[in-house]
């Protein structure tokens, strides 16, 4: 081959690669970095030009495990926030509390940053970014555990899930608000949202002195509506705070002295004092103090009894959707009986000092008791003047037979006739395949969609 020709068929390979990178793979989805270029949907174009909003003004995201939503905050031409729009959650596991090592399954709760560098258009939950975990605090704790993101796919081992329709939208609003020139992005993880009830039922879970700390970010959020400064020190958080005479924040050591707005501070004081009074209102009125334990974490009530409560339930939304077929393709790592049952609330003198098995036994005896199915502990015995009463009152005609004894055990078996028990996971995919039309009334523009058949997963898992 003269050098003309194989220089020829040089190029000629190269164009080929070119095109077969520019084209749908063999499964007819499109290469995963053009998911990078994803458009806003439609409807979110429309609600920010509803709300005066533009796409490539910075954003803030919070999430609340307890309430499985997750929000969008979108700055305004002041500088302050604005609510843009708050997106079901379609899963999240573990328990409320913060994640501490790598496999416990644990969704992170504190102050997070993301970056551009973090984005990824190649993941196998359709499109996802990493949150930042560990962040300084979590590592002053010596906390382990990595990729921790929000991604699609509605199934989660320790990560925000949401439907791929939902992370198409926060994907592209994030990469809209770097286009324009935001260097990260804060997402805010909470247990609950720090109402006084929730404050109130939680007050002696072991993690409170941590929540309050995270309260302490969430209330300067709140009573400005900018994004709060975040440090370390101490192995705590410090919000909107500057040291003085050139010291520097050691997120080990002890917090130096400080520069604060005294204004914002005595704001923000005063707003935790007047939530303090109401959480105090409600125990004197009799709120109990109770531990939440969930199987393996929750998803959001919208997505209760429809496809994406399903394992892989992302892969089959695929009816009327902007999203393209380049989708989830991994089988769920949700664990998918977690669902069977929601959360349970435990008095919190039986949670103490309980291991995460002895307090999901627990959160079994305590539901089964609500049911009825478990007879909850007998009554103390008559006091001796009711048996004194009793003995002097006439005596019943012998029958010449003597009663068995009163049997105290309780019985634990259905009453309904025994039969064969599919896995609940089962049953509910049944369920959705018999009605894929499920009513979803209620759940506003977020409703997740009906499907004709679920796709099989494409490839391992990977983010």
């Amino acid at each position: 081959m003269s050098p003309v020709a194989g220089k020829g068929a040089r190029y000629g390979l190269a164009l080929a690669a070119l095109l077969g990178l520019a084209a749908c793979d063999e499964n007819g989805r499109l290469p995963s970095n053009s998911r990078h270029y994803v458009p806003i949907s439609p409807q979110m174009e429309a609600l920010m030009s509803e709300k005066g909003m533009n796409a490539r003004s910075p954003i803030l995201m919070r999430a609340y495990k307890k309430e499985s939503e997750l929000e969008v905050w979108k700055q305004d031409a002041s500088g302050e926030y604005k609510l843009l729009k708050t997106f079901p959650m379609c899963r999240w596991s573990g328990q409320l509390g913060p994640k501490k090592t790598e496999g416990d399954r644990q969704v992170p709760e504190g102050f997070y940053a993301i970056t551009p560098q973090q984005l990824n258009p190649n993941s196998a939950f359709y499109l996802s970014f990493n949150v930042g975990y560990p962040n300084t605090y979590d590592r002053a704790y010596g906390r382990t555990g990595s990729l921790i993101m929000v991604h699609g796919a509605c199934s989660s081992r320790g990560c925000f899930s949401m439907t791929d329709e939902q992370i198409a939208d926060i994907y592209a609003l994030t990469r809209e608000a770097f286009g324009g020139g935001q260097k990260s992005v804060q997402l805010q993880s909470f247990p609950f949202r720090f109402t006084p009830q929730n404050l109130a039922r939680y007050r002696a879970d072991e993690h409170m002195p941590f929540w309050k700390n995270l309260k302490e970010g969430a209330d300067h959020f709140d009573v400005t509506k900018r994004e709060p400064q975040v440090s370390v020190c101490g192995r705590r958080y410090m919000f909107n705070a500057q040291p003085k005479d050139g010291a520097r924040f050691d997120a080990q050591a002890a917090c130096p002295p400080v520069q604060q707005d005294e204004a914002l501070v005595a704001a923000v004081n005063a707003k935790a004092r007047g939530d303090e009074q109401q959480v105090a209102s409600l125990v004197s009125a009799g709120t109990k103090a109770v531990k939440r334990i969930y199987q393996d974490g929750d998803q959001h009530p919208s997505f209760k009894h429809t496809i994406h409560a399903q394992v892989g339930g992302s892969e089959g939304s695929r009816l009327a959707t902007p999203v393209p077929s380049g989708t989830s393709r991994v089988a769920a790592v949700s664990q998918p009986d977690a669902l069977d049952h929601g959360p349970v609330d435990v008095p919190a003198e039986q949670a103490r000092g309980l291991s995460r098995q002895a307090l999901l036994a627990k959160a079994s005896q305590v539901r089964l008791q609500e049911s009825g199915v478990l007879a909850t502990p007998a009554a103390p015995q008559a006091p001796a003047a009711n048996a004194r009463a009793v003995a002097t009152a006439p005596a019943a005609p012998s029958t010449g037979v003597v009663a068995p004894p009163r049997s105290t055990a309780t019985a634990l078996v259905s009453s309904e006739p025994s039969r064969k028990q599919e896995p609940a996971f089962y049953q509910r995919w049944i369920g959705s395949l018999g009605n894929l039309t499920a009513s979803v009334a209620g759940t506003g523009e977020d409703a997740p969609q009906a499907v004709t058949a679920p796709l099989p997963p494409k490839a391992p898992p990977r983010r």
